[in-house]
């Protein structure tokens, strides 16, 4: 997405990508063609053009949104992450659910391996509250970590169609994380 602070852009581009995320609830994500994201938000091709370069610009550009607005939530409070990260998916329920039945789960993986560690980066550590939670081990690990078992088993929670309760998937993980780490 090409950043802009002007008002008509920005709304432009809100209008973008609620029309590909209707089509998406309509339509299989490869089908989705650029005309009928422009039909569909009543925008002009050049419009769209101004502000994403396809499609899945469009979708990675949202996706980083969520992502960014995850990790504020994380940093912000003082909360247990694993309850600050549950409660967000309950959140974002429908946005699980609409990836999930695209079979694009795999892109909001991506998406949290390629930012967390920017934004890691660009964050004071002592904010981090897997840092908090897990001492001094190596940032890079902590984010892999939270990636690859926390998402990895909220995936498969959506995969199976969201049937047990948030809250039982949260104490799943929970139980892991305790005898993984004693001292927790």
């Amino acid at each position: 997405m090409k950043e802009s602070q002007n008002p008509s852009s920005r709304r432009s581009q809100k209008m973008i990508t609620d029309a590909l995320l209707s089509l998406m609830k309509k339509y299989p994500y490869p089908e989705i063609t650029v005309k009928q994201i422009i039909l569909e938000a009543e925008l002009a091709r050049k419009t769209f053009y101004r502000n994403f370069t396809s499609k899945d610009d469009v979708l990675n550009s949202y996706i980083d949104g969520v992502i960014l607005e995850y990790t504020q939530a994380l940093t912000a409070e003082r909360a247990d992450p694993i309850t600050v990260i549950f409660d967000f998916c309950e959140k974002k329920r429908k946005l699980l659910k609409l990836l999930d039945q695209n079979d694009m789960l795999y892109v909001l993986l991506l998406r949290l391996n390629e930012s967390l560690p920017r934004i890691s980066k660009a964050t004071d550590m002592s904010r981090n509250p897997f840092a908090r939670m897990f001492g001094d081990l190596d940032p890079d690990y902590l984010i892999a970590f939270n990636i690859g078992a926390i998402w990895n088993v909220i995936f498969k929670w959506v995969r199976s169609g969201m049937k047990e309760p948030l809250d039982d998937v949260r104490e799943i993980v929970r139980s892991y994380i305790y005898k993984s780490v004693p001292t927790w």
